[in-house]
């Protein structure tokens, strides 16, 4: 595995590949890679010819600068770990790279940015993930770009910018990765301890409470809510919210009318000084057993140009 600091040098080092019709996945990251990770980069490695990994700490998308600050580093444990699964390039670019002075230009998506993660980050956040990710596509022109479901917002909102911009590239959405007992793999879990690190688990919990209520008949969203939240507060974990919304638009729901209308429970809850979220598609099958992981849905394949989040 090669790593390369700069936009011309990964050019160089794609342009090649790109002239032999070589297939190109782009797994982008802000390291401190965990399994979640891992599992995208592996889906790369299996689908495409050539797997490039981004590393880099957007410091556009945070909203504090002690959550920057604090975001865990650590270069060399990832490009191991990446150079282990068959990453064929570790992009670690400074942030002068990406920002050089007198960057002016953002990328901002409207709707999908106003509720839930962008009222609680602000829509400042949403802005640094799509300027940064455009940018990303624009400089890997990959054929592929692999996303996981935990973040499901930040997933919708890079399906539209993709959209919108006609860019001609697949957006593959992976199943969410999660510890034994059911918290969604995240960098941010390594901030937790003692007491924290078991009641995180509430946050699964929650969902599969809301997930069993469906599955065993209810339809009213409110209903479905209250039972997610009675475990959160049961556990003691400052809920920031829980809702039912639609898996497309985000737009809250008030009955459940899946699988018409899929709807998608969403949670974000601090743990301790730890900030966590999650997300589950829920199901009117009463034979499902448990928490699906996570799906891509069908038009993350026909997202854009002629490839075809």
């Amino acid at each position: 595995m090669r790593t390369i600091r700069t936009i011309a040098e990964l050019r160089a080092a794609l342009a090649e590949p790109r002239r032999h019709d070589a297939r190109i996945g782009l797994v982008p990251t802000m390291g401190a890679f965990h399994e979640g990770h891992l599992s995208l980069m592996r889906r790369a490695r299996q689908d495409c010819d050539l797997v490039v990994v981004s590393l880099f700490v957007n410091p556009t998308q945070f909203d504090e600068t002690a959550d920057l600050v604090a975001y865990p580093r650590d270069e060399r444990r990832d490009a191991a770990l990446a150079a282990e699964v068959g990453v064929d390039l570790l992009f670690a670019p400074a942030a002068t790279e990406l920002y050089p002075d007198g960057f002016a230009t953002t990328v901002s998506v409207a709707g999908l940015t106003d509720r839930l993660e962008g009222a609680f980050r602000g829509r400042a956040h949403f802005d640094g993930v799509a300027t940064v990710v455009t940018k990303l596509l624009n400089i890997v022109a990959p054929a592929v770009a692999f996303l996981g479901q935990k973040d499901a917002q930040q997933v919708l909102v890079i399906r539209r910018l993709v959209r919108d911009l006609s860019l001609p590239v697949t957006i593959e959405v992976c199943p969410t990765v999660r510890e034994r007992d059911g918290l969604a793999m995240s960098s941010r879990n390594e901030r937790l301890r003692g007491a924290d690190r078991a009641r995180a688990t509430a946050l699964h919990d929650a969902l599969l409470a809301a997930d069993a209520a469906v599955r065993t008949g209810e339809r009213d969203a409110a209903a479905v809510a209250a039972a997610a939240s009675a475990v959160l507060d049961g556990a003691g974990v400052e809920t920031e919210y829980f809702e039912l919304v639609s898996a497309d638009t985000l737009a809250p729901v008030t009955e459940i009318q899946e699988p018409a209308r899929p709807v998608l429970a969403v949670v974000a809850a601090r743990v301790g000084g730890t900030r966590l979220i999650d997300n589950q598609m829920l199901t009117t099958d009463r034979q499902a057993t448990g928490l699906c992981p996570g799906r891509a849905e069908p038009e993350a394949r026909a997202a854009a140009g002629s490839q075809v989040s």
